[in-house]
């Protein structure tokens, strides 16, 4: 694998490049073009990727723990099974990304875009949802323990078999989203 462990990638044109399994832990990669890359199995661990675009980008099996995604632009990006622990992706977009059986607890996704995401059987335990646009967005079976979803537009999306748990869906817009066997915040299970 290769290392670049806090390099200065501000701004750099690395279309369809291959960085699979590269170490980029700490590294500043604001405003990056990533898209069409192939980052799969590669480690962002607290990098800053800040309106960085990753359109179509394969970073399944990534490691982004505690790395900076505000505003950068994962649209139908492969997420999964990716760690992404205390990640802040505020107003990102994830439209129709692909998100499965990934790890997301306590990141923040505060105003995200995450239109017709797949986030099924992912775990967002403590992860902060509020305001997020998760319209038609695939939640079968996640861990939304906790979570704040305030003010989140669930729109037609499925929850089938989401945990709840203490989950803040003060506000939460939630017309027509399917909840078979979810576990709904205070607990209960909504069949």
């Amino acid at each position: 694998p290769i290392w670049l462990v806090r390099v200065d990638l501000s701004d750099a044109n690395l279309l369809w490049v291959d960085l699979s399994q590269c170490n980029l832990n700490w590294s500043n990669l604001n405003k990056v073009d990533l898209n069409w890359a192939n980052l799969m199995g590669a480690s962002f661990i607290k990098a800053n990727l800040s309106m960085a675009n990753l359109f179509e980008a394969i970073l399944e099996g990534a490691v982004l723990n505690e790395a900076n995604l505000t505003r950068s632009n994962l649209t139908r990006a492969n997420l999964n099974k990716v760690d992404m622990n205390d990640a802040v992706l505020v107003e990102a977009n994830l439209n129709r990304a692909l998100i499965s059986k990934a790890n997301m607890n306590r990141s923040n996704l505060n105003g995200a875009n995450l239109v017709r995401a797949d986030l099924s059987k992912s775990n967002l335990v403590g992860a902060n949802l509020s305001g997020a646009d998760l319209t038609h967005a695939n939640l079968f079976e996640a861990n939304l323990a906790g979570a704040n979803l305030r003010a989140a537009d669930l729109t037609n999306a499925d929850l089938t078999g989401a945990n709840l748990n203490k989950a803040d869906l003060s506000e939460a817009k939630l017309t027509n989203t399917m909840m078979a066997e979810t576990i709904m915040p205070d607990g209960t299970k909504h069949y």
